[in-house]
Formats: C-alpha cells, sequence, structure tokens
C-alpha cells in the first residue's frame, strides 16, 4: 500500500466493486462527469474495466482509496494513459460522496504524484478536469499543478459542452509532501 497522511492507495479487492459501483458508477451525473463519455449502467458481476482491473494492462494502474485510520474504503485513483517511452502518465481519481469536502483528494494527488514521479520515473504528470470541478482543480494546485490551458467546451456533459482544464507537473518542479 502506498501511504498519505489521510489516505492509502492499494489494490483494489473483490468486495471494493460493489460499493464502487453503487456510489460512483451507478450514477448518472456523477458517472457522466468523471467519463469521458456518456454514462451508461453497469451490470453486476459484469467485468468493466472501471471497475475490474486487467493486470496485463500496462497503461493503467488503478488503486482503490481508503482511509488509513480504519482502512475504509473512500474512492478509486489511477494513473492513467502511462506512456514510459516519454515518461508521462494522467491521473484520475473518484471520491465516494461521503468522502468529499475532507481533503482527501488532495492527499491522494499528492500519493499519485510520488507513486508516479519516485516509484514509475515519470517526467510528467497531468490532469484534465472539468472547469467546474473545483475540488479537483484546489486539489491539483496545491500539489504543484500549473494550469497549462483551457480546452474549450471540450467535454459533452449531460446537454451541455463544459470546458475543461489543462494542468502539469514536472519531475524538477515537483515538492514531496506539498500539502
Amino acid at each position: 500500500m502506498l501511504k498519505g497522511t489521510k489516505v492509502g492507495l492499494r489494490a483494489r479487492h473483490e468486495d471494493d466493486i460493489p460499493i464502487l459501483l453503487t456510489e460512483l458508477y451507478d450514477d448518472a451525473v456523477i458517472g457522466s462527469r468523471a467519463e469521458g463519455g456518456p454514462w451508461r449502467p453497469i451490470t453486476p458481476g459484469s467485468k468493466d474495466p472501471r471497475l475490474v482491473v486487467d493486470d496485463k494492462d500496462q497503461t493503467s494502474v488503478p488503486f482503490s482509496v481508503v482511509e488509513l485510520e480504519g482502512g475504509t474504503l473512500v474512492g478509486t485513483a489511477n494513473l492513467w494513459g502511462i506512456d514510459n517511452h516519454n515518461r508521462c502518465a494522467h491521473i484520475g481519481l473518484g471520491l465516494l460522496p461521503a468522502a468529499r469536502g475532507k481533503g482527501y483528494s488532495t492527499d491522494v494527488v499528492a500519493t499519485l504524484c510520488h507513486y508516479g514521479f519516485v516509484v514509475r520515473g515519470m517526467q510528467r504528470l497531468q490532469i484534465e478536469t472539468l472547469a467546474d470541478n473545483t475540488a479537483m482543480l484546489r486539489s491539483a494546485e496545491r500539489n504543484g499543478f500549473v494550469r497549462e490551458g483551457v480546452l474549450r467546451s471540450s467535454a459533452w456533459v449531460l446537454g451541455e459542452f463544459l470546458d475543461e482544464v489543462l494542468l502539469g507537473l514536472l519531475a524538477q518542479d515537483w515538492k514531496p509532501n506539498t500539502p
């Protein structure tokens, strides 16, 4: 397990899947805002790649996020789009509704940065998020990410186009334990 100050990132367990399905992926609004495509229902027991880990996939490393105190599942996190040649990757996370507003996302981003820069030897980490996702923007910036641009009307979400913000962090600019 990778440990932050409040949360740990660990392998996905089979008993995480029903909780993540119910609290993150069954909600049309949350699912539509988090995914790069339209929301669709997931059949319980399906092998949906958002839930079931493919250990052979070298371009994505999914984690379950747990509270350090007590081990309660609070969400998901991943390093995705891993490009080992250019040494870059993207960061993503999703917290269960009850876990939001507790500072976990800042700690998740910090822990993913440690994993990306120290464990994986990445040169660049990147985050794309909806422009109105203030929690993710704040978490990224607290960890040293810099706004590099706005992708105007690039996300179709629940009947409207929304802007996305592109943020980046280079290994030489990363300061461990910034939060």
